[in-house]
């Protein structure tokens, strides 16, 4: 909806379509139609770390995964690393570690499929200002259905991974403490190594697609609600791009270093969060940068420029090419995430490959332990960016402190920026349209935001945006959904 301010004009659009989860925006106008402030705020509430407190460590991996329908594996996978340090597993067996990547390129693979596909394909097949009717994946399956057909069967294929490793599609409870409660069967590795090299041939294709549709507009596109940032992501210790294990590594605008290899127990040392009244997701940044100069980016953009290189011949090939467009430096173009999204899912296709050809996969050496502890801290790249899950365990077993800053967190800041460099540069001084609000929600699905990182809410949620004039009388209004 749109509401009048005393001085000015409010544009509230709540709420933010064709994301995981439930937010909204407000866009505050001056007299003049200048844009004084632009916020995204996250509307729902995530009570996790307060409601596992008093379960046994070994139930959290299942519980927790439950803050997401569509990235349940990263947090499994997660406090799975955690619950390993406090059982005491500092190493995993070969099948348990390799199971668990495989896991993990499953869930990234499918995540980012559905979201660039699915949800941000409309916009860019069709245009941002096109007919909202047409503007959606109905809209792409009647235009380009074997676009539409090879997207479906994309997510099918990492679901399928996530179901084999995992034991279901959707939460799943393969990852245990101290490593994994199954292996891969052959008739599990045979059904998955029938169709990989059509992923990866799909993924080539797909990844083409975008970079001729960013290069063909290349002007606009490398603008669109960019900004420079600093970037936060892990990498191996010889900077080797990986998603499942690393040490967290942050660069600055330029590419120069701001800390490298820190380790998941230190965390705190580096990584601060800030609260803030108007949204109940925090803020974090970087401690020695202080909350101004400090926010940070994470997700894919942010792994391909953080990394030195990866170790799939095909994404390495053209992560090379995705570097140039920085010109030596780091790329900060925002519409450059759905770029290094669909790099990543051609990665993920590589590395599943591989380990399908593993024979560890049939191993039956499953779970280690070792010297029991009482705290934990994991790092892991989730589809969406760097996740961190802290706990602390009592003597009884029993989760005592939970910490977790999901990846959006971390884009929460620079999701905030890019509505207002979209703002500022289409909506002020503009008759308000819903083409033009689209804009703003172009800018936040290139995050591929999990606004509250849970299930979604039940029932029709309509977009209603009402111009009302000084005093409340209806000017305008429309209705999406």
């Amino acid at each position: 909806m749109r509401t009048a301010t005393k001085n000015g004009r409010k544009i509230i659009i709540n709420p933010v379509t064709r994301v995981e989860g439930h937010g909204k925006v407000t866009i505050k106008l001056d007299e003049a139609g200048k844009v004084e402030q632009a916020r995204m705020h996250i509307i729902e509430f995530r009570g996790f770390e307060r409601f596992i407190l008093g379960r046994f460590y070994w139930e959290v991996p299942v519980i927790v995964q439950r803050l997401c329908g569509i990235c349940p594996v990263s947090h499994l996978l997660c406090a799975a690393k955690a619950m390993d340090v406090i059982v005491g597993a500092d190493k995993l067996t070969p099948t348990g570690e390799k199971m668990r990547r495989l896991m993990h390129y499953g869930q990234t693979f499918q995540s980012h499929t559905l979201h660039f596909f699915h949800l941000s394909s409309p916009d860019l097949l069709f245009g941002f200002d096109a007919d909202p009717l047409k503007r959606n994946i109905i809209g792409v399956a009647q235009e380009h259905p074997e676009l539409a057909k090879m997207a479906i069967l994309m997510r099918k294929y990492g679901q399928e991974v996530i179901k084999a490793t995992a034991g279901k599609k959707i939460h799943g409870n393969g990852a245990i403490p101290g490593g994994i409660n199954k292996n891969l069967s052959i008739e599990e590795r045979d059904f998955l190594l029938k169709d990989i090299d059509q992923m990866i041939q799909w993924s080539v294709e797909g990844l083409n697609l975008y970079k001729k549709l960013y290069r063909d507009d290349i002007e606009r596109m490398s603008a669109f609600g960019s900004f420079e940032s600093n970037f936060v992501s892990i990498v191996d210790e010889d900077g080797r791009f990986d998603i499942y294990d690393g040490s967290l590594r942050a660069k600055d605008p330029d590419g120069k270093l701001i800390f490298d290899q820190i380790k998941p127990m230190d965390y705190l040392n580096y990584i601060r969060e800030e609260v803030r009244p108007w949204s109940y997701m925090k803020f974090p940044f970087i401690k020695q940068l202080g909350m101004e100069k400090g926010w940070y980016r994470v997700g894919p953009l942010a792994r391909v420029n953080n990394c030195d290189y990866m170790d799939a011949p095909m994404s390495e090939k053209e992560r090379r090419e995705f570097m140039e467009l920085g010109g030596g430096r780091p790329v900060h173009s925002t519409l450059a995430y759905h770029w290094a999204r669909l790099l990543e899912i051609l990665y993920c296709a590589e590395k599943m490959k591989e380990l399908l050809n593993d024979p560890d996969l049939q191993g039956t050496d499953l779970v280690v332990t070792g010297e029991r502890r009482s705290e934990a801290v994991a790092y892991l790249e989730a589809p969406r960016g760097t996740l961190f899950h802290h706990y602390r365990i009592n003597d009884r077993d029993q989760v005592e402190m939970a910490n977790l800053i999901v990846s959006t967190t971390s884009n929460n800041e620079p999701m905030n920026q890019a509505v207002k460099s979209v703002a500022l540069e289409y909506l002020e001084g503009a008759e308000i349209t819903e083409d033009l609000l689209n804009h703003v929600e172009v800018a936040i699905r290139a995050y591929d935001p999990c606004l509250s990182c849970a299930t979604h809410a039940v029932g029709r949620m309509p977009l209603i945006v009402r111009l009302e004039g000084p005093g409340g009388e209806l000017m305008q209004e429309k209705v999406r959904g």
